[in-house]
């Protein structure tokens, strides 16, 4: 079965899933022609260009390769950044594992990869009884986990991968991105996941002090995804 897209979940909010999304379908588009990004919950926005929208949203469409309507590539934007559970609650709104899904299944007829960017940790709630990870598990993509390197990450990092292979999934690979340039025993931590994690290493992103720039990280991708 040819490669159609991937799922990235990070060890926790603010690691960097943008980043690496970005950088990954900046990759993608090497071997692909239609490549586009999804973000299908997205909380907290911004003004922009006279029109409230998600930051990550409009780096994941800069980095496609195809232009989709908002509401397909962003199906839910709420206003505050907190928890989608809570952020859609305070606007009398419920998401749902259900709606999402519906607008992947049309993304995946616009493009030949759609790539789906998680919001915050891979159990984040989405409603009261279903999180990120169902939403995951109900796509059943490969996996791809962002590993924000900083005290803590470790565990972080370890849990999450047990999690997603509870959950019947394939974890395909991950990325470390550094969020602390004067992290102690950075590379330490690195080979550490590298001996525990059982996934391949797709790239380690450098500290950016000038911001970040998706296009200048270097990512190696699975060899079947270049098919």
């Amino acid at each position: 079965m040819a490669f159609d897209g991937c799922f990235v979940t990070g060890t926790d909010t603010g690691v960097g899933k943008t980043l690496v999304s970005a950088a990954l379908l900046h990759t993608l588009a090497r071997h692909h022609r239609r490549v586009v990004g999804m973000k299908p919950v997205a909380a907290g926005l911004v003004l922009h260009s006279g029109s409230w929208v998600a930051e990550d949203a409009l780096a994941l469409r800069a980095a496609s390769t195809v232009a989709v309507p908002p509401l397909l590539d962003c199906p839910v934007a709420l206003p505050e950044p907190l928890s989608p559970h809570l952020a859609a609650a305070r606007v009398g709104r419920r998401v749902s594992v259900a709606e999402l899904v519906a607008a992947h299944r049309e993304l995946c007829g616009l493009a030949e990869v759609v790539l789906i960017e998680g919001s915050g940790g891979w159990r984040v709630p989405l409603n009261e009884c279903e999180t990120l990870a169902d939403l995951a598990v109900a796509l059943a993509r490969p996996v791809v986990l962002v590993v924000g390197l900083r005290l803590g990450c470790l565990n972080h990092a370890l849990l999450t991968a047990e999690a997603i292979r509870a959950d019947g999934l394939h974890l395909a690979g991950w990325v470390a991105n550094t969020l602390d340039p004067t992290m102690a025993c950075r590379d330490e931590n690195i080979e550490t996941l590298r001996q525990r994690l059982a996934a391949p290493l797709l790239g380690t992103v450098p500290w950016q002090p000038q911001g970040p720039d998706a296009r200048g990280v270097l990512l190696e991708l699975p060899s079947a995804w270049k098919l």
